[in-house]
């Protein structure tokens, strides 16, 4: 394990609480320009944090009837993030699903050696049928078809990677990035990721998932010490503990309750539709996580919050604030640094993908007041060693993968 924390930031519109762009002195319509994301980018490199990171999907998400989505191209957006900065890493989410090999590896490539070797690459295998219907399908690929597709879409883009003879990056090349919750996720993750996020809600099960991950690499014939797993940590801070829990308190009061309801059924992949506020979710109606559509990840993560907590339909909307899965921490800037440390020091995380409850605000509480707390107690740098991501993370050029899946028309994967 890294003697320092690796943080990145996940600029996520308004924020990752489904409310957030409601909250008080926030623009909601900040992340359709530009200058939302450079700014958050300056902050993040002047607290010498690994990388910012952009979700992404290839669609028009329809819960944008109900807050502000990710609306700018990831790569369109860091390219202007990097002409802004010289240190921060940059992370791009881009789809193996409905994407070319060979463009996507041209592409970042030349962001990678432009920017000083600097990117990484979020693999994602885009589960859902929007994005399927924006491409002429009428439904999402198979599951496993889609993650046979990516073994082979990202064995392809990082030979070519390899075999460039120009325009080479300083780090070798772009840092290979996943997150691999489901069976065929992991499988993936412990053969080609360099960085896997994670959506753990506890101690146990994050520490059982970074060791599954580390073992499996082993396996693969990697050094388990090549990969660094980051858990998602949404993060309310306040002065006190009361007013932290008053900030959540009132983001909670201005989740839209459609988009709570709506994303929480796709997640789930079944209707709310009559189920009052005050009935539990029907455990008969959910399937196993491996034989779940869509995103197993979070699907998995919901499902063992319904039978681990049996929660009404209210409890469970407000466990997650419209944010999805990821586990929420509410406190002072000493107590989200407790609770950082203990996870690091038990060996769950070697650090956090961070997702602030309201940007810019929330960020600026966790960089002004967390991360100096995290220095003072030696976990985080005060400084970078080097340049590039690969520098940030400490990680090495691995050997280039082959045979991760068994080999086929990538094209019967669309």
């Amino acid at each position: 394990m890294s003697e320092y924390l690796h943080i990145n930031v996940n600029i996520l519109n308004a924020g990752v609480f489904g409310g957030s762009w409601r909250f008080p002195g926030t623009d909601p319509l900040a992340s359709y320009g530009i200058d939302h994301y450079t700014s958050i980018a300056k902050k993040a490199e002047e607290a010498t944090l690994d990388a910012v990171f952009l979700a992404d999907g290839p669609a028009l998400d329809p819960s944008v009837e109900h807050r502000p989505g990710n609306n700018l191209e990831p790569t369109t957006v860091l390219a202007r993030i990097a002409a802004r900065t010289e240190r921060i890493g940059l992370i791009a989410t881009l789809s193996s699903s409905y994407n070319d090999p060979v463009e996507l590896a041209r592409r970042l490539g030349d962001l990678d050696h432009l920017s000083g070797g600097r990117f990484g690459w979020n693999v994602v295998t885009t589960a859902g049928p929007v994005a399927a219907r924006n491409f002429g399908r009428d439904a999402e690929p198979d599951h496993a078809l889609r993650y046979r597709r990516a073994a082979e879409f990202v064995e392809r883009v990082v030979a070519s990677w390899a075999e460039r003879t120009e325009f080479r990056s300083p780090q070798g090349r772009p840092v290979v990035v996943q997150a691999g919750g489901s069976s065929d996720g992991k499988r993936l993750a412990a053969r080609v990721g360099e960085v896997i996020f994670s959506a753990e809600q506890d101690l146990g099960t994050a520490r059982a998932f970074r060791t599954e991950l580390r073992e499996g690499a082993r396996a693969f014939g990697r050094d388990p010490d090549d990969i660094v797993i980051l858990p998602g940590l949404s993060t309310v801070v306040g002065s006190t503990e009361a007013e932290a829990a008053r900030r959540r308190e009132l983001l909670d009061e201005l989740l839209p309750a459609a988009y709570a309801r709506n994303r929480l059924a796709g997640q789930l992949g079944i209707s709310l539709d009559g189920l009052a506020d005050d009935e539990r979710i029907p455990a008969d109606l959910l399937p196993e996580p491996d034989d779940a559509g869509g995103s197993q990840t979070f699907y998995r993560v919901v499902k063992d919050i319904i039978d681990r907590e049996r929660p009404t339909l209210r409890q469970l909307l407000k466990k997650l604030s419209g944010g999805g899965g990821h586990r929420i921490v509410v406190g002072t800037p000493e107590q989200i640094a407790d609770d950082i440390e203990r996870w690091f020091r038990a060996g769950a995380a070697d650090g956090f993908n961070v997702m602030p409850d309201v940007l810019p605000s929330g960020f600026d509480d966790f960089a002004d007041h967390v991360i100096p707390e995290l220095r003072r107690r030696g976990l985080f740098r005060t400084e970078y060693d080097g340049r590039t991501l690969r520098e940030h993370l400490g990680l090495g050029v691995p050997e280039v993968p082959v045979g991760v899946w068994d080999r086929g028309p990538l094209e019967a994967a669309r």
